[in-house]
Order: structure tokens, then sequence, then C-alpha cells
């Protein structure tokens, strides 16, 4: 018999045993629908519970559903079939909001509105996902077929639904098949490349930026180039004119407004340049959303997919792609029964099908992991498939050559446009800084940034906040711990230094010795628990080693130095203290874990000088492979032997060297982390007030030219009062001490404010009461009919409020989810908000940074209070630095015009910006653009405005 046959083509009839499909169950906030074959109709919460427990149903999202009906997520179950799970295997790597109006606007259906209408799109969805499997259209057929045979070997609720939509259409049936499991084994293999060489000198005029501008904006299909984004784009090209001296970048200040075209702006002399000289331009943005954003407008310049692909490059550390090492390994300890193997065969499927392996803002579906009830360690999730520990065994891994982060090393170097993060761009500055210092030159996963645009540079200040922090915590030295050691407890993954480097130092006997020191060593360093050690709840402390022992001291001085209140493990955001002067206990074990850190450091530096020798000594013999191997190796001690360590010493030695005056230049403190009512973590911190020093050292001088770019970075209250507009702007981007001083630009937002906007503060809502902040939301919510995005400074009172929002919106139909409240990441809520019109969203800061909601459904903005900056020690010390209270109102004043600006995103946008703090001074509205009023009224006042001017 052959290995291969042919399953007949067979046409559908419609009444196909796959077809047949059990209820749709939609629960939206406070309501419940389900619709079967006698269509959609509403019905009680008890019915709804009754229907989510007791048999075959459809769900979005089941754990969100669960929640909505009071319970607890559910495990995985036969009977519980989760729509999400279908387009996951159905369209793998491609975006949809987890709801089901996100189901239904992503397969280009119109958006239900309702329960019920959600519950009729839901079983739609699942229909037309089946009915896709079956058309003769759809790719890859065998390979889908094999991996739901062994989906359905696993107890998949679709499988059977999945295999015989398959099999409606000719496939090949192969006598030997495997699990379709193994992505690893799979996909294509990365090629090297001949070095691009060092990028040329070319200039960009503003001209030729004017011209490709304009080819741009056509072949976006735009006619016509606005004079404001003409004039942004030619002055950005001064950011790619030549330097004339090493140490003074060509550096642009430059803020354009909302609407004016930044994006396009800055790539026209970006794209020029690369092609020039040879070289990539750097995007760095802070947030996840806008990279996706650049990415997608580059489509101008490459229209092209094929070509975009090989010219666009979005750039991460490798702690966000998929570790394809990790994934074998989590499959075949669930394979076992130690794992989630439905949740791994989709990821799998993601796997083969993903354009880069991003597990943390690219095509992974998010809300995969977290659907059913999964214990944490063993989710497909990224916090277990990425390499967040630096575990990586680089060129030793079988899986080296199809490794996405060595895939986009080597895509970025013969990229023109690389799309990173803050992070990213300053650690590796960082990384680099350090080695050429010791006369050493990059490595081959670092490049040489000559022209980077740093867009949303209003956060520059806060990401070189923390980039070039120091910290010592027991999370942090357990980490370490495991790096060195390796996992240490039973059915732990990971991969310690001697499995990593164990055969480089075979050969070298001084090597080996070092090697084996440093895992002596490490066992002085925390191990996993320490919290219980250090701060249980019985309060029977038992310290292990020294550094345990100097968290223990830490503890104590934070509670002698603060509030009974403010140092309980119920506390907010936990507490901290300044560790000058430091108690005797502090001082003394300090001491001690000094010397422990130093032992380990000294092994560790001794392995690193054996590998360098290596690279020298052997240079001739060493093939590709093993140089990458060594050199990755050598990456991971550098940033801990020379960096890391160094770091924590130095922090313990100022303890006893700095007496009790405060250092001019860093700010140092203890903390304690809370989480769930309980002490989470002890830490002693370092932060320059001032990071921009080492921004400017690392990064900035270095760089050939630099563009800093945002809607929020002029400052019109300290120009009103005679100083520089881009004062601050300066101060906080590294530009401030430039010897050729950076230029500035600044261009308005082309938007009608007065028109389209309204700003409103509300003079009679008590913003201490959470009552009657939620009965001025639910209000103003209802007067917007939705659409409306409420943003607190603090957890504690977005909670509160939750609880008395929800239901009354939920009988106007109005969706209502919430951050640190729904059990989905930040990015699927704004996903969700997005795509549901009229729903409404609560949030945090981290909320106002993540979305871009253009359109209606962000149509109202309200602000529990002012956000001004938390007062923690680090904050004291910089307020006194900069400007004392100036300070305090030009952070607030640029949070403010940052939120607004979420709020008017296209020219047809209309929206209202709410404060429900009546004591908001009208100085911190001065950052808003030109043409709008701030108009102070009552609550009565505000909901009829709100009312009347979005219809």
């Amino acid at each position: 018999m052959s290995d291969e046959s042919v399953i007949a083509n067979r046409s559908l009839t419609g009444a196909e045993p796959w077809l047949v499909l059990p209820p749709a169950l939609a629960v939206p906030p406070g309501a419940g629908a389900i619709c079967d074959d006698e269509g959609a109709r509403k019905i009680g919460r008890g019915a709804a519970e009754g229907t989510f427990t007791g048999g075959p149903v459809l769900v979005a999202h089941a754990s969100l559903t669960a929640r909505r009906l009071g319970l607890s997520p559910p495990p995985r179950s036969r009977d519980l079939l989760d729509v999400l799970e279908l387009w996951a295997f159905v369209r793998p790597a491609t975006f949809c909001a987890p709801s089901p109006s996100g189901l239904a606007l992503a397969l280009g259906m119109s958006e239900p509105k309702g329960a019920e209408a959600q519950a009729a799109a839901l079983r739609e969805a699942a229909g037309a996902l089946l009915r896709e499997l079956a058309d003769p259209a759809f790719p890859h057929r065998e390979d889908a077929f094999t991996l739901a045979e062994t989906l359905g070997r696993a107890g998949w609720s679709w499988a059977d639904r999945v295999t015989g939509a398959l099999q409606t259409q000719p496939m090949r049936q192969r006598q030997y098949r495997g699990s379709g499991l193994d992505a690893w084994s799979r996909l294509p293999e990365w090629e090297d490349e001949a070095p691009r060489g060092e990028a040329g000198s070319a200039a960009v005029d503003s001209e030729s930026a004017r011209i490709r501008l304009e080819k741009l904006l056509q072949a976006s299909g735009l006619d016509e180039t606005r004079p404001t984004q003409s004039d942004y784009a030619a002055e950005a090209a001064y950011a790619f004119s030549p330097r004339n001296e090493e140490g003074r970048p060509r550096m642009l200040l430059a803020e354009a407004g909302t609407g004016t075209g930044k994006t396009l702006g800055y790539l026209a002399p970006a794209s020029l340049w690369a092609e020039r000289n040879q070289g990539a331009a750097w995007v760095s943005t802070y947030t996840r959303a806008l990279q996706r954003q650049i990415d997608r407008e580059s489509a101008a310049l490459w229209p092209d997919p094929v070509e975009r692909k090989r010219k666009t490059v979005v750039r991460k550390g490798r702690e966000n792609y998929l570790c394809l090492l990790n994934l074998q390994d989590m499959v075949q300890a669930a394979q076992l029964g130690n794992g989630d193997l439905i949740g791994l065969a989709l990821t799998s499927r993601w796997a083969m099908h993903t354009r880069d392996g991003d597990m943390t803002g690219g095509d992974f579906p998010g809300w995969l992991p977290g659907l059913f009830a999964t214990p944490a360690g063993q989710q497909a999730s990224a916090g277990n498939l990425v390499d967040r520990r630096g575990e990586c065994v680089h060129a030793a891994c079988p899986h080296y050559r199809t490794c996405f982060v060595e895939k986009t090393i080597r895509a970025s170097r013969r990229a023109d446009l690389v799309v990173a993060n803050h992070a990213l761009v300053m650690t590796q500055a960082a990384f680099d800084g350090a080695r050429s210092a010791r006369g050493l030159k990059q490595d081959g996963e670092t490049a040489a940034l000559k022209r980077i645009v740093f867009d949303e540079g209003h956060h520059l200040f806060d990401a070189a906040d923390s980039a070039f922090s120091a910290c010592l915590s027991g999370q942090e030295a357990a980490e370490l711990r495991r790096w060195i050691r390796g996992p240490e407890g039973r059915g732990r993954r990971g991969r310690g230094l001697e499995q990593r480097l164990g055969d480089l130092c075979a050969d070298n006997e001084a090597a080996a010795k070092a090697l084996q020191d440093a895992i002596r060593a490490a066992a002085a360093l925390p191990g996993e628990g320490i919290s219980g050690r250090i701060a249980p709840p019985s309060g029977e402390v038992n310290p292990v080693g020294p550094i345990e022992q100097f968290l223990m001291a830490a503890l104590e001085q934070i509670r002698a130095r603060t509030s009974e209140a403010a140092s309980s493990a119920s506390s907010e955001f936990g507490t901290e203290c300044s560790v000058r002067p430091a108690t005797e206990p502090l001082l003394d074990t300090a001491r001690r874990a000094a010397q422990a850190i130093a032992a380990v450091e000294a092994p560790l530096l001794a392995l690193a000088r054996h590998l360098e020798d290596i690279l020298d000594d052997e240079a001739a013999e060493l093939d590709g492979s093993a140089r990458a191997r060594i050199e990755g190796a050598l990456r991971g001690l550098d940033r801990r032997a020379r960096m890391t360590l160094p770091g924590w010493r130095s922090m313990l030695a100022a303890l006893e060297e700095g007496g009790d005056e405060p250092d001019p230049d860093f700010v140092d403190w203890l903390s304690v982390e809370t989480a769930f009512g309980r002490i989470h973590d002890v830490a002693l911190r370092r932060h320059w007030i001032d990071p921009t020093v080492p921004l400017e050292a690392a990064v900035i001088l270095p760089a050939h030219g630099v563009l800093v770019t945002s809607a929020t970075l002029s400052d019109p209250i300290a120009e009103a009062s005679g100083g520089d507009l881009f004062g601050m702007a300066r101060m906080r981007t590294g530009a401030a001490r430039l010897i050729e001083p950076a230029r500035t630009l600044k261009v308005e937002s082309p938007f009608d404010y007065a028109s389209n906007s309204r700003v409103i503060v509300v003079n009679d809502v008590a913003k201490d009461d959470p009552r009657q902040t939620a009965a001025a939301m639910r209000e103003l919510f209802l007067a917007a009919g939705g659409g409306g995005l409420g943003l607190f400074t603090a957890i504690r009172r977005l909670k509160a409020v939750y609880e008395r929002l929800g239901p009354d919106l939920a009988k106007a139909q109005i969706p209502l989810y919430a951050q640190h409240v729904d059990p989905l990441e930040v990015g699927a809520l704004v996903d969700i908000f997005r795509a549901e019109q009229d729903s409404c969203l609560l949030g945090t800061d981290a909320v106002r940074d993540g979305v871009d909601v253009p359109g209606r459904s962000l149509r109202l903005l309200a602000f529990d209070r002012v956000p001004w900056p938390r007062p923690d020690l680090l904050h004291k010390a910089r307020r006194e630095k900069f400007g004392a209270k100036g300070y305090d109102d030009a952070l607030a004043r640029a949070r403010i015009a940052q939120a607004f600006g979420r709020l008017i995103r296209r020219a047809d946008d209309k929206g209202v910006f709410v404060m429900l703090d009546a004591a908001t001074p009208t100085r911190l509205f001065a950052a808003l653009p030109p043409g709008t009023e701030v108009q102070r009224m009552s609550l009565v006042e505000a909901i009829e405005l709100t009312r009347g001017f979005l219809g």
C-alpha cells in the first residue's frame, strides 16, 4: 500500500455534522443572551450560569465570561467551546479583539450591539470559521489536519468539527503522520549575508525630503501635501545631515501636533538617508502601538509586502521572542501530562505563521493563554516561552538556525528602517559603551546607531531612568542565582551556566575552576521563596545567607522609619525610606552582602576573560557558529559581572562610605513591594537624579544625528515667563548640555479643536469620595452613549468606581471593561474598547499611553483627579534639582496634554475632556492645542453639554 492516498472531495450540503453548533452565550456586563437554532433571546443571570456550566456552549473568552457570571475561571472541557481558540487555529497570527464584537469585526461583519446581537454574531462567527476550513483555498490543509488530530487526542472541544471540516476537500493522507507540534523542526532557516559595511555620510537636504514626502503621500492615496507636514519633513532632514565633529551630533527637538503626519514626515528623510548611505535608520518608540503604526505606514515606502519585510524590521530585546527550545521543552512536558498541550499546540501553529515570533506586541494573541484556568507555570504564555532569564545557549541550541531572535538580528543588519523601543536602544547603548571603555569592539548582536528618531520623545527621560538604574532585591538576586546554578526545584525548567558553557571550558583547567567557583559562590544568593523567609505572615523569619540578612535588615529599617500604615503589607504602592542614616544592622549586613557578591563576581570575570582569550587566540580556527556562541555567552557574563554585580557592590559600599549626606548625583533608597496583601520583595535601589547624564553619554553623543519628536515637548508657561519654550524638553532629553545646541521646531495641529472638542472642569464633585466619582463618570458615560475612557491615578479608586459603575451602564447596554479587574492584559482591553464603539474602559496611566483609538470609540475622556507626579523620594530629589513647584506643574501639564491628544485622532473626531478635580489649576491646561477653552461648571451642566455636543 502506498504511504499516501487522497481523501475524496465532497461538496457541502449545509447539514454536515461539524456545522451543527451548540447555543452561543454572550454576557456583556449586566446582561445575558443565548442564540440557538430558535434564534437569539435574552436570559437572566441564573439561566446564563446554567448554560455556561451545564452543557455544550459557545463562548468568547471563557475566563472573562466566567467572571461576568461571578464564577471562577473554568478548566478546559469538551462542552465549553471557545470561539477564540477556533480563530487561533483557523487564522493564526492574525488580529482579533477577544470578544464577540471583535470576532464579528475581524470576519467582516457589522458590529453587534447588545447581548442578543452578540450571541447571534458569536454563533455566526463559529460557523464562518468552520466553513473557511472547508474552503478549497484553505492553505496547508494537511498540516492543519495533523495538528487537529493531535488536539483531538488531547481533548480539544473543537477537534471533531475541525477535522470534519478539513476532510471535506481533497487531502493527501500519509501513512506516517507526525503530531504537528514540532514547529521548531519545520521553520525556515536564516542565511548569513556579506557584511554591509559602515554607513556613508551623504547628506539629506530639505528639498529632497519634501519631494520624498510628496511621493509617500501619493503612495498612500493622498493627493496633496499639507504645508506643515512638508515643513516638518524639511526640518527633520537636519538630523540626517553629516556631523562635523565627534561628540557633536545633529540634534533636533520637534513638536508636531496631533494630525500633523509626523510619522511620514520623518520617514521621508530617514528613508532617503538609508538609501544614499547604505545604512539603517533607527526609529525608537515607547509603546508597542506606535511600533505597529510605523510598520504599517512604511508600506508607503515599500508597497510590496516582500520588499517591505526586507526593508523594515521591528526589533526588540530577545526577551520578547518565542524561544523554540522553551517551546519544545514545554511541549514534551505536556505530552507527559505536565502542561497545557492544547494551548501549546495552538502556539506551535502560530509559530508556523508568525511574521517574526514576537509574543509581546507582535501578532501573538496575548489573550490565548488566559482563556481557561491553567496553572501559571504551564500556560503557553510569553512568561514561559520567551528567554526572560538570559539562559539562551546561542549556537549550541539545536534550533539556532531557525531562531526568531537570530533572524531578526540578521534582518536588522540589512534593513533600511529598524523600528525599536527606547528600552532596547538604551540597554544596547549602555552595553556597547561598557565594551568600548575596555577597548573591545561591538559584538554581533548590537548595532552602531548613527541616526536615531525617538518618537514619543516625551518618554525619553522615563525610559533612561529605567535603563540606567540599579536594583538589589530578593527577586533580582534569586534570578542571578538561577542564571548561574540553573533551576534547583523539582520540575523546574532552565539551563544553568554549566549546561550552557561547560563544554567551552572543558579544555581549560583555569576556566573550569572559575565556572565551578561561580556556581559554589552563587549558593550564597537568595533562592526562590525569599519573601516567605524574610517576611512570613507568621512573623517567624528565617533568612538564609548574607543577602537575605541584608534585605531583612532593610525591611526593619523601613518599618522603623515609616508610619505603620505606610509600611503595612496592605499599602497600595508598597513603601520606601532613605538609606541614610543607615542603622547598624543594615551597615553590618551590607558588608557581608558585599563580600558575598564579590565572591560571585570574581570567578565570573575570570570566566569572561577566558572566553575573550578564545576569541583572540583561536580567531583563525573558530567557525561562525562557535564565535556566535562565545559572543552570546560573553554578553550574559558582561552584563552581570561587569555591570550588575559592580553596581550592587557600589550601592552597598556607599552605605558606609557616603556618610549621612545625600549623594549629589544619585538617589539611594530602600523599598518594599507588596502584592495581594503580603510583602512580595525588599530592595535597595539607585537611580540617577538626572538620567539624561548617562543617556547623553551612551546614546546622544556617539550618534551622528538624533531627532526627538512628540506632540508634547514644549512648555508654553515657560515661554510666557520669559524662558525657553523647549527648556524642559532640553533638560529631559539630554540636549541641555550639548556643545552644539539642539535645534527646535514646533508645528501646530491642523485640527479644529475649537469646533471638535470641549474641555470641562467639574467643580462640585468631591474627588476623595468614590461614590461621587462613580456617579459622575456614570452620568457622563451615559450622556456620551458610551465611548468613555476613565483614567485614575490609583488602582484602589479605579476598583471602587468600577464596582459602582458597572451595573448601571449595563442597564443601558454599555459594556464596561477595566484594567486590574478584567482578566486581560492592557493591550487586549484596548483592542476590545476600539472594536466595540459604545463600550467604556477604566484604566491607569498605562492605558493612557497605549490608547490609539480614532473615531467614535473614544469620544469622552475623564480624569478622576489631577495626575500629579507621585511624591516619592526620587521625585522629591528631582523636584529640588529641576525647579520645585514649576517642575511638578510641567509634568502634570504634559500628562494632561498627552491624554487630551488621545481624544482627537482624526479631523472628523469629536471629543469631550473632563477633569473631576475642582481644584485643578487653569495653568495645567496651558499645553493644550490652540482653540481649546477650559470651562468650569457643575456636574449637571457638564452632563448636558456632553449630551448636546456628542449628540
